[in-house]
């Protein structure tokens, strides 16, 4: 039996939570993390009708992106309705789970999906999410202390390093000094050459923990003067990230790619439209699910000849061509989020197989009708 926090399991994995951006609000919305789970939804939107489809189909769980609740809920009650969804959802046992920005940083995640339905190969993020900084320390403490001061430190919040805590490596050494008039050294006599047996104790710590670390390791260290060195790692690029930049197979025309993207993605009443020369050559893209106006100038920096998103505003692209940007292809948000539910839905098929998993092909685009 496959109960609901195993299926947690593998989208945390997946989608990290730490990833979210702070204002989101991702994971378990509603639904008993024991219950058993033999059938999933996948959907990009909890709209009443995708839940009606859940519901009817026996799942047990609706994993959706976008999240349900948000912004300034201050209730659920039946007669609102996105109250009148959630009561829908625990009258039938049906949790509802969210992977929002954190699945739009995580490699693979939103965008990558997207890539793939245009047939891009990915070459890096769009807007990379470093990894983050993170101090190294190095002491030498006396071998009989070495437990002490690890103590200290761990308290202190040094040694985390991702989901593991009291992280540390030491190796013994021979530690010398000769103390001076005024010292007042715990180990040997002024004026003397000492040797002791010490161990050299490293331990990461994050930069905010400075001040915290330092004096743990001068209360616990039983010397007057400690010995110990600080280096820090700078922010290091990495997969994770907003967007994506890609490859086509060969240089096409900006009409080609825009109709390319049209085959790709679901179609809607949206549609998908492009601004740009119509003839201008397409080889390097950037590809943004969802909305992704705030990543105009990161295109123009990667150097792409043409940038992938939806929810594109008339100034912001209009200033964007003015100043010699990228040509921009304008699809619906929703389609363009669309190919993500096959992704989440191979990785949850994947890990857990006793699970029937179905994607909601129900179009949540709120546009309904051209003139």
């Amino acid at each position: 039996m496959t109960d609901l926090a195993e299926l947690i399991g593998v989208l945390d994995g997946a989608y990290p939570p730490k990833l979210a951006e702070s204002w989101d609000s991702v994971g378990l919305v509603c639904g008993d993390p024991g219950q058993e789970v033999r059938k999933v939804v996948f959907a990009v939107d909890a709209t009443a009708a995708v839940v009606e489809e859940a519901i009817d189909w026996g799942a047990q769980a609706l994993v959706v992106h976008h999240p349900l609740l948000l912004r300034g809920v201050d209730t659920v009650a039946a007669n609102t309705p996105k109250g009148a969804l959630l009561h829908t959802l625990i009258r039938h046992g049906c949790a509802l789970f969210t992977a929002h920005t954190n699945a739009d940083s995580a490699d693979p995640g939103v965008s990558d999906a997207l890539a793939a339905a245009i047939g891009l190969t990915v070459t890096g993020p769009l807007d990379p999410k470093p990894i983050a900084a993170v101090d190294k320390w190095v002491i030498q403490v006396p071998q009989t202390h070495t437990a002490a001061l690890l103590s200290a430190l761990f308290t202190a919040g040094a040694g985390a390093i991702g989901d593991y805590r009291e992280a540390a490596w030491y190796t013994s050494g021979t530690g010398q000094f000769r103390p001076l008039p005024g010292a007042n050294p715990a180990i040997g006599v002024v004026g003397a050459v000492e040797t002791v047996t010490e161990d050299a104790v490293e331990v990461v710590a994050a930069p905010t923990r400075r001040l915290a670390v330092l004096a743990a390791l001068r209360a616990a260290h039983p010397y007057e003067e400690p010995a110990y060195h600080l280096t820090e790692r700078a922010p290091l690029p990495s997969s994770l990230g907003i967007g994506r930049i890609g490859e086509l197979p060969r240089p096409e025309t900006l009409r080609e790619f825009t109709a390319r993207v049209g085959v790709g993605l679901p179609r809607t009443v949206w549609g998908v439209r492009a601004a740009g020369d119509p003839d201008r050559m397409v080889h390097k893209v950037a590809v943004c699910g969802g909305a992704g106006d705030s990543y105009l100038d990161a295109a123009i920096r990667h150097g792409v000849d043409a940038y992938l998103t939806s929810d594109l505003r008339h100034h912001p692209v209009d200033e964007h061509l003015r100043r010699g940007g990228p040509a921009l292809i304008d699809a619906a948000h929703w389609a363009t989020e669309f190919p993500w539910c096959a992704q989440a839905d191979q990785i949850v098929r994947t890990a857990l197989p006793d699970i029937t998993t179905r994607i909601c092909t129900l179009r949540t685009d709120p546009w309904t009708v051209t003139g």
